[in-house]
């Protein structure tokens, strides 16, 4: 191995367990990486800089505007609600909701899917008696299976299909993955809707905890006449200061005070809403002037009013908020919004609510004004999860929704019957979306994720270096030692199980990259067709069924669905293995 090989294999190795460890977020993790390689001169500045300006990287990020002008029309959640009306029992309601949303996710992103679905399915499933937990993780699975079918399902899939394009061969053609995608979507959903919706849990969903237990999260006291900070703010008062509790309204006869600032002023009869450890309540009563309601049956629904909102939002993984305790990020004073609870891994955490340091997957459960959807509704922060009736969703336009979806079908077919290529196509799907303001310039720069893009970009530049410096023929080599002596279909299978293991362990976008120039170098070692190789890639690192950070739509019911880190394992392990071979099985077949 050459200096140059030996550090950028010490700098990969650093990047996959900051990635790992959760260091920073996977953008920035990535990216401080490619800056090291452009500083020693391991890449010039222009290779560093390359996957900015990548036909793939562009396409997500028009994907992602298009995606987000049909999700704004609402038009999906309301045709699925009325098509899951008709359902009589839970397969068939599974059957009847899973197969379009697999369909779905094979054209739109499956990020915004899953974030406007799961508080449909929540709610559907509390109408019947249903634990929302039998519903959620399929709902994550479904979209990733569904994702395999098209080059534009998934960002992975363009990912690879850019990287074969820069490598000089001709890429995947739109429904060329479909030949591996189809059987993987028809036989991981035969396996959701028998064998795994048995293995599944059954958890209340965590609002519903909530409700039925609201005496142990909210509490109420009256303020009497003798409290000694009347007219006080609530920061003089030390109102804020309670050990695990956190004031999150105020109630003042009809007026409803949320949520609850330091300068609010505390005035008599006032009824505080505290939510947090209610058994410290006890330290609470021995204050003068304030006394616990007895005899009260305040229940969560009764907290919200024509001002405020209940909403569930879950911490994703480049939030700003992590490693930072509620108290320090200002939650209250930033987002406008009082912590009801925080739960993680179907577990409500004993602390106080100011001090718990938030993590990728806590669910917190909020209250909030009206308009708060409106603006977080896609925050790099956390995913909200808001129900279909939210002021937002009442404002939209039915007939925008459906010309943008009539303007996506047709760029579709144009790409399809090769008129157009990808980019071409989507750009001037979105040109089109803004010439009939469909969108505005705001809209897009809400719907566009940058943090993903800024992640795949970089991500470009790290199999840049690998290939320049002769470490991925290096790795390659190796593996072809191990598996040569086993065949083909053994080589495929340990190039599926690398990827797959990055993708459980890292992210997608990351394990791909790592992985296609390694793919490369092997087929080129045996003299074969690349393009085997890359969709066995692309599969691999869409397919993360065991654990919930490897991929986004994973963590994002993670919390709404009350889920164990086990659960993901127990279900997604043998899903994870009859798609592995359904995948190595076609590819050695049909290219080799």
């Amino acid at each position: 191995m050459t200096p140059d090989m030996i550090f950028v294999l010490i700098m990969v190795i650093i990047m996959l367990g900051a990635l790992l460890f959760e260091l920073g977020s996977p953008a920035m993790v990535v990216f401080s990486v490619l800056t090291i390689f452009m500083i020693t001169g391991i890449l010039t500045p222009k290779e560093a800089l390359s996957g900015f300006s990548n036909e793939g990287m562009l396409t997500i990020g028009l994907l992602f505007v298009i995606a987000g002008a049909i999700q704004k029309s609402g038009i999906l959640e309301r045709l699925m609600k009325s098509w899951l009306a008709g359902s009589r029992s839970m397969i068939v309601s599974m059957v009847r909701f899973f197969i379009p949303v697999s369909l779905f996710s094979g054209f739109l992103n499956n990020t915004p899917i899953v974030v406007t679905f799961t508080p449909l399915l929540k709610n559907w499933c509390e109408e019947h008696g249903v634990a929302p937990s039998k519903f959620l993780i399929p709902l994550s699975y479904a979209t990733i299976l569904g994702g395999t079918i098209t080059v534009i399902g998934t960002s992975t899939n363009l990912i690879v299909h850019t990287m074969l394009v820069d490598y000089g061969f001709e890429g995947f053609t739109l429904f060329q993955l479909a030949v591996i995608g189809v059987p993987i979507t028809i036989v991981g959903l035969i396996y959701l809707f028998t064998v795994g919706y048995r293995l599944l849990p059954e958890y209340k969903g965590f609002q519903q905890q909530v409700k039925e237990d609201s005496r142990e999260y909210i509490a109420e006291l009256i303020v009497e006449p003798s409290f000694p900070y009347m007219n006080k703010s609530v920061e003089q008062a030390g109102l804020k200061d309670f050990p695990g509790l956190y004031l999150i309204e105020i109630i003042r006869g009809k007026e409803r005070i949320s949520p609850v600032r330091a300068s609010t002023v505390i005035q008599a009869d006032d009824r505080l809403i505290f939510s947090g450890l209610i058994s410290t309540l006890k330290d609470v009563q021995m204050t003068k002037g304030l006394t616990l309601r007895t005899g009260t049956d305040l229940e969560l629904d009764e907290l919200k009013n024509g001002n405020t909102a209940i909403v569930e939002a879950v911490v994703s993984h480049q939030s700003s908020l992590q490693s930072k305790s509620i108290k320090q990020s200002k939650f209250r004073s930033t987002y406008d919004a009082g912590v009801i609870a925080v739960h993680r891994k179907n577990e409500r955490i004993e602390s106080k609510v100011g001090d718990i340091v938030l993590k990728p997957g806590d669910t917190l459960l909020l209250l909030t004004g009206r308009d708060f959807v409106e603006k977080y509704e896609r925050s790099e922060d956390f995913y909200v999860l808001a129900p279909l009736d939210s002021p937002e969703s009442l404002t939209r336009d039915p007939v925008k929704g459906w010309f943008s979806i009539i303007i996506f079908a047709v760029m579709i077919l144009l790409v399809t019957i090769g008129l157009l290529s990808m980019f071409e196509a989507m750009a001037l799907a979105v040109v089109l979306l803004f010439a009939t303001n469909i969108i505005t310039a705001g809209d897009a720069k809400k719907y566009i994720h940058f943090h993903v893009l800024l992640l795949i970009a970089s991500s470009f530049g790290i199999g840049l270096a690998m290939s320049k410096t002769g470490l991925a023929q290096w790795i390659a080599e190796g593996l072809l030692a191990v598996g040569e002596p086993m065949g083909l279909f053994a080589i495929l299978l340990l190039m599926y199980l690398m990827t797959n293991i990055f993708t459980e362990l890292i992210t997608n976008s990351a394990a791909a990259v790592l992985m296609v120039p390694i793919g490369f170098e092997m087929a080129a070692n045996l003299q074969l067709d690349p393009i085997g190789f890359a969709a066995t890639i692309a599969i691999a690192s869409s397919a993360s069924f065991i654990t919930p950070i490897g991929y986004q739509t994973n963590l994002i019911v993670y919390g709404p669905g009350g889920y164990k880190f086990t659960d993901y394992i127990k279900v997604g392990i043998p899903l994870s293995i009859l798609v592995m071979f359904i995948t190595v099985t076609i590819a050695y077949c049909w290219w080799f």
